[in-house]
């Protein structure tokens, strides 16, 4: 290729010259100058990449803290077993009425739904009528406490001399799933001497 170029003419040194210049600047055009703005998309992907794995680091190291939160929820309210929990709920509702002097006119079949992970949640519609202070303390009774029962719908209206207001209430009871077995403690493998 040396021979080659020493036996052109200076005139047509110059040119090769231009051409290998100007084949260089397309071919550099064509290929690497589209890749310009990837060094810009990779310090972006690596800033998103620090970002998650700090956020992932926090929530690694706040675990324990979140472990011993979960077993001291866990352990909060009271435990009734599972075949207990709708008497007991439809119990607590009788007993809280007869207390706050509201009347409990109709009731409906209880629904039972599992699709929590913690918690079975026990529905019961209900019809009552009372006044309005007796309806207040009924249901602030039924909220307070351990026994997780909350108001989900709330209709009233006057009753036909309009001295009491009827209500129908929908109750949802939330109850512990049963706890996982505690694993049994391993036999200590101490060694005879």
């Amino acid at each position: 290729m040396k021979k080659y170029f020493e036996q052109l003419r200076p005139m047509e040194r110059r040119l090769v010259v231009a051409v290998v210049v100007v084949l260089f600047i397309v071919l550099n055009w064509v290929f690497v100058k589209p890749h310009f703005s990837d060094w810009s998309k990779l310090s972006q992907r690596a800033d998103v990449a620090a970002r998650d794995l700090n956020i992932r680091q926090k929530a690694a190291a706040e675990k324990p803290e979140l472990e011993k939160q979960l077993k001291v929820y866990e352990s909060e309210g009271e435990f009734v077993a599972q075949e207990d929990q709708a008497i007991n709920f439809m119990r607590t509702i009788q007993t809280q009425s007869g207390q706050s002097g509201v009347q409990l006119q109709n009731t409906s079949r209880q629904i039972t739904r599992t699709n929590d992970v913690f918690f079975i949640e026990q529905i019961q519609n209900i019809n009552v009528l009372a006044t309005d202070d007796q309806l207040v303390e009924f249901l602030y009774q039924l909220g307070s406490g351990a026994s997780m029962i909350r108001v989900r719908d709330l209709e009233l209206q006057p009753d036909q001399p309009r001295q009491h207001l009827t209500a129908n209430i929908k109750l949802v009871a939330s109850y512990q799933k049963n706890p996982k077995p505690a694993t049994a403690a391993k036999p200590s493998t101490a060694k005879a001497k």
